[in-house]
């Protein structure tokens, strides 16, 4: 793995566990769904809007195009549109653990349903990992977490392994980035607006930790974020990737905790730590040599 590479998976890792601090602060003024809608519409118009100032035109792949919409429904109506909701009620360290099992998620799908080989070291990876969500989640519902609000996230996860596994055909086709970026929010902005509509008011408790909030996550996590993670797949490939992913438990907890002040116990700590362990133990497992 490269130098550059490296840089962008902790890149990325930082900005996507991020996010959930970001999206914590937001659903706590505005309705989730509407204000998740504008922002992939944002976000989407920004990004179609750079990729035609590259001189990306919208003449992709089939392979690309399925991509597209499968991301953009499964990662951001789906994984995100549920933990917006959840994170009504379910703090946002919480909602980052539950995500990053994503790669677990993804080699257990390879291992049980596509029969991919997962050597001794990814089997006790995926049983680590998956002891330790249970763990958190365990000392969480004791401590009264909402039950509905944790379901939701998990629901999510499975939706945003759905996207992870889709990714490669979009990856692949190296000068179309920016613009696959842009279409997927906006197939995700299709998608929920009409939910929004059906099931939200509008109402905003406006300030200045919202508008930041919003425009950072429509900015960072929304765009930059999904353009690194696409580059880092067609770069080092999805399983090499995906190992930057053990690092999001531990963002994801210390941010929310330094911003948020959300609390951390020591059942916290040690899952966490579990969890990381696992997702790296996965990845190292499943990795080829270059």
């Amino acid at each position: 793995m490269d130098i550059r590479a490296l840089l962008g998976g902790l890149l990325f890792a930082l900005i996507w566990s991020s996010a959930f601090t970001s999206a914590r602060i937001i659903v706590e003024a505005a309705p989730p769904v509407t204000a998740l809608a504008i922002r992939f519409l944002l976000s989407g118009i920004i990004g179609v809007g750079i990729a035609l100032a590259m001189g990306q035109g919208m003449r992709l792949t089939r392979g690309q195009w399925r991509a597209v919409v499968i991301f953009g429904l499964c990662q951001n109506a789906l994984y995100l549109g549920l933990n917006f909701v959840a994170m009504q009620w379910v703090e946002a360290s919480l909602a980052a653990i539950i995500a990053s099992t994503m790669p677990l998620l993804v080699a257990a799908a390879n291992w049980g349903l596509f029969r991919d080989r997962l050597p001794p070291l990814g089997l006790a990876g995926l049983a680590a990992g998956f002891f330790g969500v249970g763990l958190i989640m365990a000392q969480r519902l004791g401590g009264g977490a909402d039950a509905l609000g944790v379901a939701r996230c998990r629901v999510g996860a499975g939706a945003l392994t759905v996207a992870t596994l889709s990714v490669r055909g979009a990856a692949s086709g190296g000068g179309s980035l920016m613009m696959i970026v842009g279409l997927q929010m906006l197939v995700g902005a299709a998608a929920l607006a009409p939910v929004a509509v059906l099931t939200e008011t509008w109402v905003v408790d406006w300030s200045v930790p919202l508008v930041v909030a919003f425009v950072y996550t429509t900015l960072m996590p929304g765009l930059l974020a999904t353009l690194i993670w696409f580059w880092l797949v067609g770069r080092i490939g999805p399983t090499r990737a995906a190992t930057f992913h053990f690092l999001n438990p531990v963002f994801g907890v210390a941010i929310a905790a330094v911003l948020l002040g959300e609390s951390l116990g020591w059942v916290d700590a040690l899952g966490v730590a579990i969890v990381a362990a696992g997702i790296l133990a996965v990845q190292l497992a499943r990795a080829k040599p270059a």
